[in-house]
Parts: C-alpha cells; structure tokens; sequence
C-alpha cells in the first residue's frame, strides 16, 4: 500500500472515529446546516491538501546525516578535519553509516528517491571509477535520481591570487567529472575568497566563468551556494551572478546560510535577511536547500517562514529539486529528516 494511499485511509478512520465520538450519525452529517456543511467542507479540504503533491521534487542532502557518516570527525573543530582530510580523508569516515548506502538509505529510510552528495564524503574517490560505477549501480538499482554533487575544501574559487584561482578552478575538474557520470546535473561549489568584497567578486567572476565553461563542455552547470562570508549577502551573490552572464553557472539558494559574520563562538554576528536574500538568487536558482534546525509542536521550522520562503520559490516559476537539509541538534537525524520532510510535503501542496 503506497504513502498516499495509507494516510487517506487514517484520514477517513479518524474523521469516522471523531463523528462517532460525538456522536454524530451518518444522516446528522449529511444534514443541511451550516455546521455540518463547515464539517464537510473542512474535511474535503484537508482531505485535498493531503493528496496534492508539491509543486517541487524533494531530494535528500547528504550532509543531514553527517554525523552517522563521520562520527566523531569533527569533535576537534574544521581547522583538524580540514588537515585530515588532506592527508587521509578516509579515516574520517567513522560513523555507523557508509557513504557508499546513501541511495538505499534515502530510498528505504527516508522514501526520497532523488540525492545530492558531498564530496567530502568521497574524497578520495573522485577519480576511483571502480567505487564511482559501484556508487552508481546502488543508485541505479534503488531507482535513484543523482541531482548534484556538493563540493567543498577545493580551493577559494574567489581567490585573489590568480595562480591558486586557477588550482582552485582544476580541482574542481574531477569532480565535474564524477557528476557527470553519475548523472547528476550540477555541482555546488562556494563563492570564497580573502579581500574586500569588490576585490573577492571580480576574483569569483573569473573563477566561476572559467569552470563553469569547463562544466558546460561536460553537460554540468555549477550552482554557487549561499555558504557564508560575502557570498551569504544575497545582493552581493546576485550580482557575481549577472557578471559571469553564463546560464550555465547558477545558484543554490540556502534558507538558512544568511549569516554573514559570526562570533567567536560561532553565533551569528551579521545576518541578511533570508527571505530578501532567497528572492534576490532564485532568478539564477537551479537547486534549492531547505534547511532546517528546530521545528515547534506543529512541525514549523521556528528560524524560517516556509509558507513565505515557498511563496517566493513558486512566484519564482521554481518547480525543481529543493533538497532536505537538516543541521539541527534537538532532533535525531533520522528524526530532523523526515520532520523536514512532513513540513515540505505539507506546504509544498498548500501552495500547489
């Protein structure tokens, strides 16, 4: 028995249980009065609601389930995982999970069929095509979409330096490469680099320019994230965007990366407005990441507005993947997932 299927019949079961419990007969429903009439309207409605299917697809972001994947990797902080990462990225992967069941993990725990990795999962693998056909094979075999590939610890493609600019841009390469295979339709990369912000945006429109002609002679756009730094301020982004004027290099907008500046201790300092930031890129947007972190007792994300943010996707002509990304500490996991999940599903065919 399909999803749908199952929670319009606990649908039906509980409106019967709710009128018996009241008392309610069959002909006292059908009567016509107001009351009966709001009943039956409500419940129609509800009923509606529940059976439409979203006006986006819904894939699942690697990164929500770090943790199971890397363990204990990160209890020294990035500065250690970064250097790790480096000089044996394998020995990072020290979670109950193996990078190599994400498919089957989306597929069979979470009911999403489509994925976006992170390379540093893969790390060492971006060339290894004996891994890269198994992991091709799992997604094959559980009828799973590969949409992108999130990479990171690359280099600065806004780097100021025109020579690690450069690095930056070919080691990028492989992973284009392994998209490509995979099937996928982008990578996400990061808008980084050291300056002032018009010092950094000239350096990223030549970065991003050149991979992204890289990437269109592979079929793969390159999608630039809100991830941080100048690139979280949403006008700043835009505008490297309509600079590189290449409809192959595009965004990813991020409802929860708008912090500019952050404390010492990690807390936002400097934070964009969200929802003018997410208006601002979806004229470029080719993905999308819901992020969240804390839900209140009626599942809303208590950070985002996800009927406003949706609003703005859909006014956009959005009708893509936006992907799962849970980085919340209060949920487990698996808990955060499919919580995030529940709230897409359900505003996504409000507004449908």
């Amino acid at each position: 028995m399909n999803k749908t299927r199952r929670k319009t019949i606990k649908y039906l079961s509980q409106g019967m249980l709710s009128a018996g419990a009241l008392g309610l007969s069959a002909s006292i429903i059908s009567c016509d009065s107001k009351a009966a009439k709001d009943m039956q309207r409500g419940y129609e409605d509800g009923l509606s609601s529940k059976m439409k299917k979203p006006f986006f697809d819904i894939s699942l972001a690697q990164w929500s389930l770090h943790k199971s994947f890397f363990g204990d990797a990160l209890k020294d902080g990035f500065g250690a995982f970064g250097k790790a990462l480096a000089s044996d990225p394998d020995s990072l992967l020290r979670g109950v999970l193996d990078p190599i069941d994400f498919p089957s993990i989306a597929k069979k725990d979470y009911g999403v069929d489509a994925v976006e990795f992170v390379n540093t999962f893969y790390y060492s693998k971006a060339k290894d095509m004996t891994y890269l056909k198994d992991l091709k094979d799992r997604c094959d075999s559980e009828g799973v979409k590969a949409v992108l590939i999130m990479c990171d610890a690359l280099g600065d493609l806004g780097d100021l330096d025109d020579q690690k600019r450069a690095q930056a841009v070919i080691n990028h390469h492989p992973w284009v490469d392994a998209a490509k295979y995979l099937g996928c339709h982008a990578i996400r990369v990061n808008a980084a680099g050291s300056g002032t912000a018009d010092e950094v945006k000239s350096a990223a429109v030549q970065g991003l320019g050149s991979l992204s002609e890289y990437g269109k002679k592979n079929g793969i756009s390159i999608i630039v994230e809100n991830h941080g730094g100048y690139s979280s301020d949403g006008s700043w982004l835009a505008s490297v965007m309509a600079e590189v004027g290449d409809p192959n290099c595009g965004t990813l907008p991020d409802f929860g990366n708008f912090c500019i500046e952050r404390n010492e201790d990690f807390s936002c300092k400097i934070e964009y407005d969200r929802y003018k930031g997410t208006a601002e890129l979806m004229p470029y947007a080719k993905g999308i990441s819901a992020k969240t972190h804390d839900f209140d007792a009626d599942g809303n994300e208590v950070h985002t507005d996800y009927r406003k943010m949706l609003q703005i996707v859909k006014d956009a002509g959005y009708t893509g993947y936006i992907d799962i990304e849970y980085e919340g500490q209060t949920l487990s996991e698996a808990d955060g997932i499919k919580a995030t999940k529940a709230l897409l599903e359900k505003v996504g065919a409000e507004l449908a």
